[in-house]
This record gives structure tokens, sequence and C-alpha cells, in this order.
């Protein structure tokens, strides 16, 4: 069976609903608390849920039976303060997962972040050498607590410690999709305008305070969630080279792109409005975020994936105006 660490949460759910689908046995470990995560689970079949702190112990017990282990479980909100919390869910726990899985001799594939590329200014290269590695600035402690665990795995490969089989570190650039719903403010423009663009009012985008970018110019790398899944059912399904990848698309694009791309799938005319960008965050706003994918396509997979445009109309076509937008 397949193990998904942060099995119920957006990117996670998504892909043990694509394990399923397949017929492949699924364990998940997560929490769910009182909002309703558990929606992500409720169409599939699964083997079993494990709270996080039985972890460790469910893992000795069944230790023969795991084929994988998929940890997207981490504490992702970039705007979270405690760092104790965060080192614990997203380094300690990554280091335990890998120890483990060398042990056992099975692959693991685990999230990391474009978060460690801090404000861009080193580009957004994956490579892993130690200059460059060493020149990246994450700015909040999800970001750093991601690359501190990219520099961990790297070190161990170096020194010749124990590794995983066959291995994978996921730096995702900015994901949408469906499953996202219970993420509050951390959901996509596009789960957040939806209803707002529905209803027949304009959609909000922030102004720009750079002349080299318009207002809603601002660029991001925009992946929708299936490319991120069709990458990991490549990687447990072919033989690559164990390494740390970007999981983007490769293609800046703008926020005024996003929206009209919204409009255009829900058939109506764009309706936008500038408003200003909270002072707190104007200093460490990020302006430009594109993937290099050339790791990628080097190491096999040839997948181009979904435009903004196919990728906008399916999330909203298929899920967020269906009576269950779930997957």
């Amino acid at each position: 069976m397949h193990l998904v660490t942060g099995g119920a949460g957006f990117i996670g759910s998504n892909i043990v609903a694509d394990l399923t689908a397949r017929g492949q046995d699924v364990a998940v470990c997560d929490l769910f608390g009182i909002d309703d995560k558990w929606k992500n689970l409720r169409q599939h079949k699964l083997v079993d849920i494990i709270n996080p702190a039985d972890l460790e112990d469910w893992l000795k017990t069944h230790a023969g039976d795991i084929e994988s282990i998929i940890h997207m479980g981490a504490i992702s909100a970039t705007t979270e303060r405690d760092v104790d919390l965060i080192i614990d869910s997203n380094f300690i726990l990554s280091k335990k997962l890998w120890q483990f899985c060398a042990e056992q001799e099975c692959p693991f594939l685990y999230a990391s972040s474009a978060a460690t590329y801090g404000d861009g200014t080193q580009g957004f290269s994956d490579r892993t050498d130690h200059d460059y590695m060493s020149q990246l600035m994450p700015m909040n402690p999800y970001g750093w607590s991601k690359h501190l665990f990219d520099r961990w795995a790297l070190d161990a490969v170096q020194k010749n410690k124990p590794t995983p089989p066959k291995w994978a570190g996921l730096k995702f650039f900015n994901v949408y999709g469906p499953n996202e719903y219970h993420k509050g403010s951390m959901k996509s423009v596009i789960a957040q305008n939806f209803a707002t663009i529905s209803r027949g009012e304009p959609i909000r985008l922030f102004k720009s305070y750079k002349d080299e970018y318009p207002d809603g110019g601002q660029l991001r790398d925009f992946v929708y969630v299936e490319d991120c899944v069709q990458t990991i059912r490549w990687m447990l399904d072919h033989d690559f080279a164990s390494d740390i990848y970007n999981i983007g698309t490769g293609q800046a694009r703008s926020w005024l792109d996003l929206a009209h791309a919204m409009f255009d799938a829900m058939g109506k005319d764009p309706e936008i409005e500038f408003i200003e960008m909270p002072i707190e965050i104007r200093d460490r706003y990020q302006y430009y975020t594109q993937a290099d994918m050339e790791k990628l396509k080097n190491a096999g997979y040839l997948n181009n994936g979904f435009s903004l445009e196919d990728g906008v109309k399916d999330y909203i076509q298929s899920y967020l105006s269906q009576e269950n937008p779930y997957r």
C-alpha cells in the first residue's frame, strides 16, 4: 500500500484520488480538525487513517506492507509564526520518514516548495549544488523549513548515508485546483473569487508598486493540481534520477491572465478592480515566479501539462460549478 501523509489536504487528497482510481491501496496520515477537510476523502476507499501522533508506531507495525511514502504533510501556511511547530512538522518528521524509507527500501516523494527560493533574486532553478543552495534565502519559516530539509537530504546523499532507493523533493509553485476549499485565505484566487464572479461582482486584484509591472501584471507560475498528480504518478511508475525537482509549468502568467481565464470559463465579460496592497506585505511581495523545468524534462518526464486557460476552465467547469466540487 501507499502511505500519503497530509492525504486529506489539497495536493495530498488529489494524489489519494488518483491512486485509489488506479485500484491502489492507500493509507492516509493527517489531522482533520473541525472544518470540512474530511470531504476531500469521502469519495475514496482507504486502507487506514492514522493520526500523526500515532505514525511512528503504525510504521513499525506495517513496515513490510508499505510500497511508497508520499509525504505531503506539513504546516503549509506561510503566515504561521510558531517556528518550533513548523520545524517539528516540516523538518523532524521528514527526516524520520526518509530514514524509514531508507531502511525499508521503499520510494520516498516529499513536498518541498517554491518558497525555498525566497524573493527570487537567485532565480528559480532546481540546482542542488552547495554554492547555489547556500545563496537561497527563504522569506518565511515555512520556506526555510522546506529548504532546511532539502539541504539535509542532499547532504545525506553527498556523505553516502542511507537513502531511499528512489526519492524526489518536489518544489511546487502556485498550485490551484479541486479540494483546496478548506484552506481559507490560502486558497487560490480562483477558489476565492468563483462565487464573487457568479454573483456578477468584479474580481479585485492588487495594484503594482513597480514601474515595470502594470496593475495586475505581477507574474506567477500557476500549475494545475492535476499536473502535480501526473508528475507523481510518473515518478512512482518509472525510474529516474533521484533529486529535487521544480513542479510548475515553466511559463509565468499574470494575475490579469488568470482573471480573464476565469471570466472566459464562466462565460462572463471581465470586470476587474485594482485595490491597494496591504502595507505590511508590500516589501516582501513577489512580482515574478517561473519554474525552470529543464531538469524534470531531462529526467524523462515530457508531459506538457495544462495551459493556464485549460486548467482554469477544467477547474471551474468540472468542479467549482458542480454540485459536488470535490475530486
